[in-house]
């Protein structure tokens, strides 16, 4: 038995509360999933700035009215104090996924970046001070790592920020390396690499570039590339992200801490490689799909060129056992983008 399955039994034999901020979003629907499937008792928080309603409604479907009924909404708002304070009440454990993300909108409106990323962090990291929170885990970035030239990316080496965002989210793991020091604060920050999964929004003008595509090729339209299409990445699929969440907020290893981890599959894919697997998976559904070609265009501001985690601060402190690759991860993507969008009528609105 895995660190991860001894974890998911403690919690169905011994339930806890959490508090889910971000939770009608892509990454926070899906852990309030996974742990009402558990049977614990969760607390969300959101103010549909970037979730929607019918994610949640899809999570009470899947897990049920009486598992359901273990979840109690906020509609609130981080960058509020006093919301954050009533959502911690009598929470064990939070896990703070609520940000606006997205480079090119940090780049497009900064001060709201700040606002929901730094102001906000702070609110709720207080508030879960002042409640007794056991720890606080926190999604932090990959975009930390800005201008270091190294790959794989290793938590210790760190570059010069190209974007607000990134800046941001430097400034959450500052801010909690500081409060463990002077407050009774235990925290771990995940570096996230291009999450991708169920419920992931494809829609809008900073939408990331696999539902981006999806939804591109679903309306038979050419899919943008940004650049040559030589850009890499190191994808992490959602189910994996969720595990990892929960190894954060439940280790009993004392070294694990107070410590920032990268979260990937810890494999480089390029954005060529992508949409071939994207197109593959798609044309299994609608053979048309084969045909239609990207088109390419100039590489973003703020774009890193080769991003690569090493994940082996994660599996050695954490138990962290990624089971995604990319290909699989997007062969199930697929199947769900498939089922909620092929053929509605609606899909261009």
């Amino acid at each position: 038995m895995n660190r991860f399955e001894q974890v998911r039994a403690e919690l169905e034999s011994n339930p806890k509360t959490w508090l889910v901020t971000g939770c009608a979003g892509f990454i926070g629907s899906n852990i309030i999933e996974f742990l009402l499937m558990l049977n614990q008792t969760v607390v969300g928080l959101d103010n549909f700035s970037t979730g929607y309603r019918h994610n949640l409604e899809n999570v009470s479907r899947i897990v049920g009215e009486e598992r359901w009924s273990r979840f109690d909404f906020h509609e609130g708002d981080i960058r509020n104090p006093d919301d954050c304070k009533r959502a911690c009440h009598g929470v064990h454990y939070v896990l703070h996924q609520a940000a606006l993300g997205s480079v090119p909108r940090s780049i497009d409106d900064p001060v709201a970046t700040n606002q929901s990323n730094v102001d906000g962090f702070l609110n709720m990291a207080i508030a879960s001070i002042d409640a007794g929170v056991k720890r606080f885990v926190y999604a932090s970035s990959s975009s930390v790592y800005g201008d270091s030239p190294h790959l794989p990316k290793v938590e210790g080496q760190i570059g010069e920020s190209l974007s607000p965002y990134a800046a941001s989210k430097l400034i959450n793991e500052v801010y909690s390396g500081v409060f463990s020091k002077v407050y009774e604060f235990e925290w771990i920050g995940l570096r996230y690499f291009n999450v991708f999964g169920k419920r992931q929004d494809p829609k809008g003008g900073y939408a990331a570039v696999i539902p981006r595509w999806t939804h591109a090729l679903l309306n038979f339209e050419n899919p943008l590339v940004y650049g040559d299409g030589e850009t890499s990445r190191d994808f992490c699929y959602i189910k994996d992200v969720v595990q990892v969440n929960i190894l954060a907020a439940l280790s009993d290893n004392p070294e694990a801490v107070n410590k920032a981890y990268n979260v990937a599959f810890g494999d480089r894919t390029s954005l060529n490689q992508l949409l071939g697997l994207i197109k593959g998976s798609l044309s299994a559904h609608i053979p048309e799909i084969s045909d239609i070609a990207p088109e390419y265009g100039p590489f973003r501001k703020g774009d890193v060129r080769h991003s690569l985690a090493d994940i082996g601060r994660a599996k050695e402190l954490l138990g962290y056992m990624p089971e995604f690759s990319v290909g699989k991860g997007i062969r199930e993507t697929i199947e769900w983008y498939v089922a909620e969008f092929a053929g509605d009528k609606k899909l261009k609105l």
